[in-house]
């Protein structure tokens, strides 16, 4: 995508060979900045504080800390750690071991003399596939935009709700749940967004606004609460999240609060689809409530606040009251009987076990 007039990736191979940059997401919506990796222990590092996040950037992020471990010490013992070490960052985006999983099974057939190379390119590799995947999970989400675009009156956007961030800082490029809507609003259907703020960690008003007000898409930021809201008084017209993790069965499992818009939004006869690459389909799993894991993270991302005050600084405060023990899970788990379907790069899917087994037979196979 676009920044400033400029195209970029969220991650790619320095210029120097030897390391790898990000765009550090730690820093939205302040300021817009590169940082650079060197060893594996800077890609852990990155993933874990979420310098990148969303489940295909952390895929990504992953195998090219296999790529920057493999540089350094290319031995068996050394890309077992890597990739041991790399699992334990996060435990709820399934791409992150899918990723893993991959870049072992192809090193270790090649000699370790090789392996630096073969690993760079194999992080290249799913980079570039990442992309053309969300490039048609973008065309198949914009046919549905384009069908309600067919119902309103000349001048009356379609209305779409997201939660949290599934955009191209999500991703390599283009985005999971925000691919449709760019190439809707670069096709000139009039869209509109609204953007919740994604507490506690701001991901809608930090990221999906800064992305779509630089791509020059309409949004607005509502808070979280206000969806359901909006979905009763007729301003919304469908919603598209991302995910995290897919069970076999259709169960979704999102940014924590993806479950109360799906809620609303049956509520009140609303479409709501999920945008997915494949690689976020878990077919081992069944059930999404009992068997995906889900990420604990610190309570002070809920009880501190970090913004820019009026004279520039940027400042974190505490906003809960003193003493006041905090919870703050993660994500939450949509069932598949909410979800209306399941936008994909080979097409949109019924939020069920045949329809998936179908349209990735080779997926079921290997996870038998």
């Amino acid at each position: 995508m676009n920044v400033d007039g400029k195209k970029y990736r969220t991650i790619w191979l320095a210029a120097d060979g030897a390391s790898v940059e990000i765009i550090d997401q730690t820093k939205f919506p302040y300021a817009f900045e590169i940082a650079k990796l060197h060893t594996m222990e800077d890609a852990a590092h990155a993933i874990r504080v979420m310098q990148v996040r969303g489940a295909p950037l952390i895929g990504a992020t992953a195998a090219y800390g296999v790529a920057l471990a493999m540089r350094a010490d290319p031995s068996d013992a050394s890309l077992d750690a890597a990739c041991s070490a790399l699992l334990q960052t996060r435990p709820t985006a399934v791409n992150l071991y899918w990723a893993l999983d991959r870049a072992r099974k192809t090193l270790i057939q090649v000699a370790p003399e090789g392996r630096a190379d073969a690993a760079f390119v194999l992080a290249n590799d799913i980079c570039d596939e990442d992309i053309a995947i969300n490039m048609a999970i973008g065309m198949h989400g914009m046919d549905i935009i384009t069908a309600i675009a067919r119902t309103k009156r000349e001048g009356e956007p379609v209305n779409i709700l997201t939660h949290c961030n599934a955009g191209w800082l999500a991703t390599v490029d283009w985005g999971t749940a925000t691919a449709p809507v760019y190439m809707a609003h670069d096709s000139g259907i009039q869209v509109h967004v609204w953007v919740d703020e994604t507490r506690p960690r701001n991901q809608g008003a930090f990221l999906t606004a800064w992305e779509l007000g630089h791509h020059g898409v309409p949004h607005t930021v509502i808070a979280d609460n206000a969806g359901g809201h909006l979905m009763q008084h007729g301003e919304v017209d469908m919603v598209i999240t991302g995910t995290d993790r897919t069970t076999a069965t259709g169960d979704v499992c999102n940014k924590i609060g993806t479950y109360l818009k799906a809620l609303a939004a049956r509520d009140c006869d609303l479409p709501f689809y999920v945008a997915l690459p494949s690689p976020t389909i878990d077919f081992s799993l069944s059930d999404g409530i009992r068997e995906i894991p889900i990420e604990e993270r610190s309570g002070t991302e809920v009880s501190r606040m970090t913004g820019r005050t009026d004279s520039g600084a940027i400042e974190t405060i505490n906003i809960v009251a003193d003493g006041s023990p905090v919870g703050n899970p993660a994500f939450d788990v949509t069932p598949a009987r909410l979800v209306t379907g399941l936008i994909t790069e080979r097409g949109v899917l019924g939020a069920n076990r045949q329809s998936l087994a179908e349209a990735f037979p080779e997926r079921v196979r290997v996870s038998a």
